[in-house]
């Protein structure tokens, strides 16, 4: 039976992580890069080796804290694909303290007070912002498997937004789904990049994005004066649809927003990571992600109207950098 993913409720998750029988326990992102990273991981432990828990950037404390009151009895927490934040330090000084043995692998930016805080407390932290998180994964891992080697080029090529390998567009498009998730990193660990339900998903995922995108256009707002910001609801396939409106519009900024208030930013600066910082997230220079504290009014204001007093805070973040 598969373990958990980090969407089951805690007391369920805690249960499954204390009753392992794998002895590596990967917190990774729930993306491309962390598929990739986590069928490396399976090459190197084996599939029964490997207890995978999917992550997005805003519930990686709570899953850390977590999985760091669960007895590692000297187990491996392999941590891919996911950025420092607060009090993170200390999770992983209390996961230490508990018999979990940590190595921490990841491509965003950190801060050299963050990494001062971190490196003492784990076994291994390798942080390299010029490949994606597979990469630093298939180094450590399988440094001598090519196939291994080959992931890695094909999960770059999307993470980092080269577009230069066909295979890797498709793989990014079909994990827009979520159910996908373990078909593409079994594929992957299998050294198969394409078979008849991923194409099939991406034929589907083709045909309903264009009529998502262009709805997320209609009800767009344009602010700002240094950069031009866009502000979208989110319909679906967040990174398409932001290079869509920049295609169309030339914006500088695009921030696609769930109804929830999570947004997902894509910039041309290199500054999007800073932005999300200061919305309670973090990532990329260039795609990161965050969220606006909506209120139940402003939840039902933002579905009425698709408009936010957020956006101004925003952008006033946005042009002081």
């Amino acid at each position: 039976m598969p373990p958990p993913s980090a969407s089951d409720d805690d007391a369920g998750l805690a249960r499954a992580v204390a009753s392992r029988s794998a002895h590596v326990v990967h917190l990774t992102h729930n993306d491309l890069d962390a598929v990739g990273a986590d069928a490396i991981h399976r090459m190197r432990f084996g599939d029964d080796g490997v207890f995978t828990i999917w992550s997005s950037v805003g519930k990686f404390p709570s899953l850390f804290a977590l999985i760091a009151s669960s007895p590692g009895k000297g187990d491996l927490l392999s941590i891919s694909d996911l950025g420092c934040q607060r009090d993170t330090a200390a999770t992983a000084a209390r996961a230490r303290a508990n018999g979990w043995v940590i190595e921490w692998r990841d491509h965003h930016r950190w801060r050299e007070e963050e990494i001062a805080g971190v490196r003492n407390t784990v076994s291994l932290l390798h942080i390299d912002t010029e490949v994606c998180a597979t990469g630093i994964v298939a180094k450590d891992l399988a440094p001598e498997n090519p196939l291994a080697a080959e992931v890695a080029r094909v999960v770059c090529d999307y993470d980092l937004w080269r577009h230069a390998d066909p295979r890797s567009a498709v793989l990014g498009e079909v994990l827009q789904r979520k159910k996908n998730r373990e078909h593409v990193r079994d594929c992957l660990a299998a050294g198969v990049f394409s078979d008849p339900i991923i194409e099939r998903e991406y034929a589907e995922i083709q045909a309903e994005m264009g009529t998502m995108m262009a709805r997320s256009l209609s009800h767009a707002t344009f602010l700002g004066k240094k950069y031009r910001i866009v502000f979208a609801p989110l319909y679906g396939y967040p990174s398409e649809t932001a290079h869509f409106i920049r295609k169309e519009k030339g914006t500088d900024i695009e921030v696609i927003i769930g109804k929830d208030g999570k947004f997902s930013i894509r910039s041309v600066p290199p500054v999007s990571h800073l932005i999300a910082r200061e919305f309670g997230g973090g990532g990329h220079p260039h795609a990161s992600g965050g969220s606006f504290s909506f209120t139940v009014v402003e939840r039902f204001t933002w579905w009425l109207f698709k408009k936010s007093r957020h956006f101004d805070e925003l952008v006033k973040v946005a042009e002081a950098l």
